[in-house]
Order: C-alpha cells, then sequence, then structure tokens
C-alpha cells in the first residue's frame, strides 16, 4: 500500500479552501461548514495522495452542491481525482510545479470510454464502480459493464474503502516549459508504484478534451 498518508487538513486562504492530506472523511464536515458559509470560491487539492470511495462521494456532493471551482496543485490520486472533478470548473493551477491527476480505474479504457468516463454524470457512474453494491451497482451498470473485470463481490465484504488499487489509473499531468505547459496522458497498471515513467503513454488523450478539465 505504500507508506502511510495524512489524514485531510484544511486552510482557508481569502476565497480559497486548500485541502492536502487523504480524503479519510475525517475533514468533512469541516468542510461541508465551510462551504455552506458561501465565503469559498475555489477548491484547492494539493498534494492529495489518495483517501476512500465515500469521503469521495462526500467531498464532491459538498462541492457539487456549492457550485465551487476546483482546482489542482502538485497530485491529487484517486478519491482526490473525482471530488475535484465535482467543482463547477476544474483546472490545475498555474506555477512551476508538476500537476498531476490520478482517477482510478478497474481496467485499461478503451478510447471510446476515455472520450465520455470524466464527463458530468458519468464521473458518478465510475465512482459507483468502486463503492459498496447497495450505493452504486443500479447507477454503475453502463460503465461498469465496459470498464470493470468480473471480480467476484462477496455479500459479507465491509464497505469498500479503498477498493481502488494504489497508483493503478489514468493520470494526466501537466508540466511547466519556455513554451508553456505540456500535458500528457498515461494508463498505469500500478505496477509502477510511483515511478510513473514506467506507465503507458496514452495518444489523442487531451484532458480538456476528455472534459477532465475546463478551459
Amino acid at each position: 500500500m505504500g507508506a502511510p498518508v495524512s489524514a485531510a487538513e484544511l486552510e482557508l486562504q481569502g476565497s480559497r479552501l486548500v485541502v492536502s492530506g487523504a480524503l479519510d472523511g475525517s475533514a468533512i464536515k469541516d468542510f461541508t461548514e465551510q462551504l455552506g458559509g458561501g465565503a469559498v470560491h475555489t477548491v484547492v487539492f494539493q498534494d492529495s495522495f489518495g483517501g476512500t470511495a465515500e469521503a469521495a462521494g462526500a467531498f464532491a456532493d459538498a462541492i457539487r452542491l456549492s457550485g465551487v471551482q476546483t482546482e489542482v496543485r502538485g497530485q491529487c490520486m484517486a478519491a482526490c481525482a473525482y471530488a475535484f472533478l465535482a467543482g463547477k470548473t476544474h483546472r490545475f493551477g498555474y506555477g512551476l510545479q508538476v500537476n498531476g491527476i490520478l482517477l482510478p480505474v478497474a481496467t485499461r479504457p478503451t478510447a471510446a470510454e476515455l472520450a465520455v468516463r470524466w464527463r458530468g454524470d458519468e464521473a458518478h457512474k465510475t465512482l459507483a464502480d468502486f463503492t459498496p453494491p447497495a450505493a452504486g451497482t443500479a447507477t454503475a451498470t453502463t460503465v461498469a459493464s465496459a470498464s470493470t473485470a468480473p471480480k467476484p463481490v462477496e455479500a459479507s465484504a465491509p464497505p469498500a474503502k479503498d477498493n481502488w488499487q494504489p497508483d493503478h489509473g489514468v493520470l494526466f499531468t501537466a508540466s511547466p516549459s519556455l513554451f508553456g505547459r505540456i500535458y500528457n496522458t498515461y494508463y498505469c497498471d500500478g505496477t509502477q508504484g510511483r515511478d510513473f515513467s514506467k506507465c503507458e503513454r496514452l495518444p489523442d488523450a487531451d484532458p480538456y478534451k476528455l472534459g477532465v478539465l475546463t478551459p
């Protein structure tokens, strides 16, 4: 599972609420209250390396309900990635840092699936692939039929807190250069650990065209 990650921490910077650490649910009450106050216009996820599917859904619901924008500064993995997609607009932050967002998947997506997988309600359906069957099976049918490997789920299994595999998913990166930002997209099967240079580069997978980033 790799090195343990710290729980989510919140820091209000004017109209921007910075969220760092894992989305494990420990900060969701405070997060929801902050957004409910109306002073936050942008949620910034900064170096958030995971969390649970349940927490991802809770953060995403709060973001969607409040209508705020989301931004990534540094790395945003798994649970963070789905919360990020819930923003009214969702973008990479400016600066000299390399920004990356890893969206977990059950299997390598096809080109056709990539085109729609993270747009609007489809993101909800994809998240449902990683939540307990009682909460998500019905709504996940369309995407799951194309993307989920046939893995039997025991009826007595506890709620899926980390059903996604570490460092397994589609990784979108933006690196600064003299000529502007360079965007790349990769499929990572998880065996590479944090050495994402070993991931498979996906052609014609611009994050703006796929809806992962908004203009």
